[in-house]
């Protein structure tokens, strides 16, 4: 579809449509898709070197696991603020693209249910890898984020509102409900429907499936210990209980047989970045 310019004298709707056009263009636009693809490798890098920082803990080393300690190590290599100007930006692409899916992906669903649950989980995906995108390129211009302090200061934020402590248990539940959503993905192997299977792509590889499941499973448990923490956080009414991923990660680490459980989830939180990578050559878009 070509997009058309408004034209003198044109109507509120004929404008608003226009602008519509153009951004179907956009969303339709291979090049568009192609670099937004892209975006998936990157987020499959986080993943991978949150992962390795894990497993550096497990046995003995520092670190933060999390966003911002994987963005600080890729920092830290040579060309790594090449490494994260590009990421951020094919990253922005793909928070683009999955803005716009939310809209006209949504309008090819049949049903009211499926199109609200479609641009529901689009928009979430958007502002996910927006945010990633964010941090991604504020260590590319030197700046740095602390995904403990942050998590910490949102809920000291939230329990400073009335009925503060039941938001911030309502939080965990939400997070708690997402790392669940992730478990469930993995072990039924639902994860395989984001997958383009056309004619170009008959069959999904064991590679692709193994490193799914496994991946989306220790994925979710690592999120599952986030909600956990904020939950604690609510029921000892202390903020800084809520320490994000690096916290959940660490306190894994403390618990029996703790090393066992913080190595396997370190693998498993690889293999999941090496499904991103698989997910940028067969995501379904």
């Amino acid at each position: 579809m070509t997009g058309t310019s408004p034209q003198k004298g044109a109507t509120g709707r004929d404008v608003a449509q226009s602008v519509e056009d153009v951004a179907q263009d956009v969303a339709e636009n291979p090049w568009v898709e192609r670099v937004a693809r892209l975006g998936f490798v990157m987020s499959g890098l986080v993943h991978a070197m949150i992962g390795w920082i894990a497993l550096r803990i497990a046995f003995g080393a520092g670190g933060d696991a999390d966003q911002g300690g994987a963005l600080r190590s890729f920092a830290q290599l040579p060309l790594g603020g090449v490494l994260l100007w590009v990421g951020g930006l094919v990253m922005i692409a793909l928070a683009l693209w999955l803005g716009l899916d939310a809209w006209f992906g949504a309008r090819r669903e049949r049903e009211t249910s499926d199109r609200a649950v479609h641009a529901v989980k689009s928009l979430g995906k958007a502002v996910t890898y927006g945010v990633l995108a964010a941090t991604a390129l504020r260590f590319a211009a030197g700046g740095s984020s602390d995904s403990g302090e942050q998590s910490a200061s949102v809920t000291s934020t939230l329990m400073g509102m009335p009925l503060g402590r039941m938001l911030v248990a309502l939080l965990g539940l939400v997070v708690l409900a997402i790392g669940g959503y992730h478990v469930v993905k993995g072990a039924t192997r639902r994860f395989v429907d984001d997958l383009e299977r056309g004619s170009h792509h008959p069959a999904v590889g064991p590679a692709v499936v193994v490193t799914g499941v496994v991946g989306y499973v220790a994925k979710g448990l690592a999120l599952a210990s986030v909600g956990i923490l904020f939950g604690w956080a609510a029921l000892r009414a202390n903020p800084e209980q809520a320490t994000g991923l690096d916290g959940a990660l660490k306190a894994l680490a403390g618990m029996p047989v703790g090393t066992i459980l913080l190595v396997l989830t370190g693998a498993g939180l690889i293999l999941f970045g090496v499904y991103c990578v698989f997910r940028a050559r067969y995501a379904d878009m």
